[in-house]
C-alpha cells in the first residue's frame, strides 16, 4: 500500500511528522485530517513516497544511473552525498505505477517458497534467492522491500500487508500470518492452492459465461447490421419494380424491421448503450457487487457452480488457518472475505459471527442460520463438530466440492456451448430463408409482365 507523510505543526509551533499508509492521496488526506484532529496539530502538507531516477559519479569512475524511493528529491541528494557520490542528476520518476504481477508468478513465488521451507533453509535466504530469480519487476522490489524490512525486525504481518496491492490483501494476509505460525509450510502451500483454484475459477468462468455472451453479441450485431443495412438494398429492387410485397411475407416483414431500425437508430443505440452504461457502473459499487453476487448463484446451470466453488474456497482457507483455539473468529472472517463473492461474506459476518460471538451458538447452527451453505456443506461440518475434527472436515469438503465443480464446469461449458451453436444455426437459417425467398419471383409475376 502506498506510503504518504504527513508534515505538520504542533499548537506549541513544533514540527510534526508521521508516515502513514492508504490507497491513494484522497484516502491519505483523509487519514490526516483524522490524525491532526486527534493529536491536535495543524497539517502543512502530505507528501506521497515516490520513485526518483538519479545519476551519481564518484571521483572519475564511470556515471551510476539508479532508482531511489523517497518522500522528496532533497532526501535522495543528502542520501546519495553522504554516500561518497557527486550527484549529476536527480529527477522525479514521471510515470511512478506498478502493474500488478500475472498470478502465475505470485503462485510460483509461493510454491518454490514453501518447498524450500520444507527443507529448513532460512527465510531471509529465501527470499534473497526470490528475488535473483524473479523475473517481473513489481514482485522482485516488493520481495526485496519485504526482505529488507524483515532483517530490520519489523512485524512480518505488517511487512507483507504493506504490499497488498502486488499480492492481493487476503494473500499478503496469509503470507504475513505464515512467519508467526508453527505451520508455516502447509500456510503457503494452502495460499498457493488457493490462488490456482481462484485463478481456474476465473477461467471457468469466463469460458462458461463471458464467452458465449460476447459471441451472442456479435451474432446481434451482424443480424442487425445485415437486417438494417445490407438487406433493404437487395428488397427495394422489387419496390421499384412495384411488387406486392405481401406475396413475399418473410421479405415483406424483414423490409419493414430494416426502415424502423435505419429511422430509429440512434434512439435504440442510445436505448441499448445507457443502461448498460449505469449498469457496469453500479457494479462496481458495494450494493452492486452485493446483488450481482446475491443473484448469480440462481442462474441456470453454472449459479450452483459458482455457489460451491465459493464454498470450496471459504473451506480451504478456514482449513488452512483454522487452530481449534478462540481465534477462529478471525479466521471465519478472513476466510469470508476470501470466498469472492459479497453475499456470503456479509451474511457469514452480519449473521453467522454474531449468532458465535453474542448467542454462543455452535459453527453448524450459525453457518446453517446464514443460508449460504449447501446441505452438503452443513452436514459434513455438523459430523466434524461432533467428532472435534472441523479442520480435517474443511479440507475433504474443500477437496470434494473441487472435483465435483471441476468435471459439472466442463459439463456445463460444453452444455452452453451447444445452446449457442444451436443459437447461430436457427438464425442462419432464418436469415436464409429470408434471403431465398425472393428466389421464388419471377418477372411474368411483375405487373404488366407477359
Amino acid at each position: 500500500m502506498p506510503e504518504y507523510r504527513v508534515e505538520g505543526l504542533s499548537l506549541a509551533g513544533k514540527a510534526v511528522q508521521g508516515v502513514i499508509e492508504a490507497e491513494n492521496g484522497r484516502a491519505a488526506k483523509l487519514k490526516a485530517r483524522q490524525m491532526a484532529e486527534q493529536r491536535k496539530f495543524k497539517i502543512i502538507r502530505v507528501l506521497p513516497r515516490a520513485t526518483f531516477l538519479y545519476k551519481v559519479q564518484r571521483g572519475t569512475e564511470k556515471p551510476i544511473l539508479g532508482e531511489q524511493k523517497a518522500f522528496t528529491k532533497e532526501e535522495v541528494q543528502d542520501a546519495l552525498s553522504k554516500m561518497g557520490f557527486r550527484v549529476l542528476r536527480v529527477k522525479k520518476k514521471a510515470l511512478d505505477f506498478k502493474l500488478k504481477p500475472p498470478t502465475a508468478e505470485i503462485v510460483t513465488f509461493v510454491r518454490v517458497s514453501a518447498d524450500l521451507i520444507r527443507q529448513k533453509l532460512p527465510y531471509n535466504e529465501i527470499l534473497q534467492l526470490m528475488v535473483n530469480d524473479i523475473t517481473n519487476k513489481t514482485l522482485r522490489d516488493a520481495v526485496r522491500e519485504i526482505n529488507n524490512e524483515l532483517k530490520q525486525g519489523k512485524d512480518s504481518e505488517k511487512v507483507f500487508i504493506k504490499q497488498e496491492g502486488v499480492f492481493g490483501r487476503f494473500t499478503a494476509h496469509m503470507l504475513g500470518l505464515a512467519s508467526k505460525s508453527g505451520n508455516m509450510a502447509e500456510i503457503y502451500d494452502s495460499t498457493a492452492k488457493f490462488l490456482e483454484r481462484r485463478a481456474e475459477f476465473k477461467k471457468n468462468l469466463k469460458s462458461a459465461l463471458i464467452m458465449p455472451i460476447v459471441t451472442l453479441l456479435a451474432l446481434f450485431g451482424a443480424c442487425v447490421y445485415y437486417v438494417g443495412f445490407i438487406f433493404p438494398g437487395m428488397a427495394e429492387v422489387f419496390v421499384r419494380l412495384k411488387v406486392d410485397m405481401r406475396q413475399f411475407p418473410m421479405t415483406y416483414a424483414t423490409l419493414q424491421m430494416s426502415y424502423f431500425l435505419q429511422e430509429n437508430f440512434i434512439i435504440i443505440l442510445i436505448a441499448i448503450i445507457i443502461p448498460i452504461v449505469f449498469a457496469a457502473r453500479f457494479l462496481t459499487t458495494e450494493r452492486g457487487r452485493f446483488l450481482r453476487d446475491k443473484y448469480i448463484w440462481k442462474i441456470p446451470v453454472i449459479g450452483s457452480l459458482l455457489h460451491k466453488t465459493a464454498i470450496e474456497i471459504f473451506s480451504r482457507v478456514f482449513y488452512a488457518l483454522y487452530s481449534g483455539s478462540g481465534e477462529n473468529i478471525d479466521v471465519i472472517k478472513m476466510a469470508a472475505e476470501a470466498c469472492g463473492n459479497k453475499y456470503m461474506e456479509h451474511q457469514i459476518k452480519t449473521i453467522a459471527i454474531p449468532m458465535m460471538v453474542e448467542k454462543g451458538a455452535g459453527i453448524t447452527e450459525a453457518f446453517e442460520t446464514s443460508g449460504v451453505f449447501t446441505k452438503t456443506a452443513i452436514s459434513r461440518l455438523h459430523s466434524g463438530a461432533e467428532t472435534g475434527t472441523v479442520k480435517h472436515t474443511a479440507l475433504q469438503l474443500a477437496e470434494y466440492y473441487e472435483k465435483e465443480t471441476t468435471y459439472k464446469m466442463r459439463n456445463a461449458i460444453d452444455f452452453i456451448q451447444l445452446w449457442i451453436s444451436l443459437i447461430i444455426m436457427v438464425v442462419l437459417t432464418m436469415l436464409t430463408l429470408v434471403s431465398s425467398e425472393t428466389a421464388t419471383f419471377h418477372p411474368s409475376t411483375a405487373p404488366g409482365g407477359g
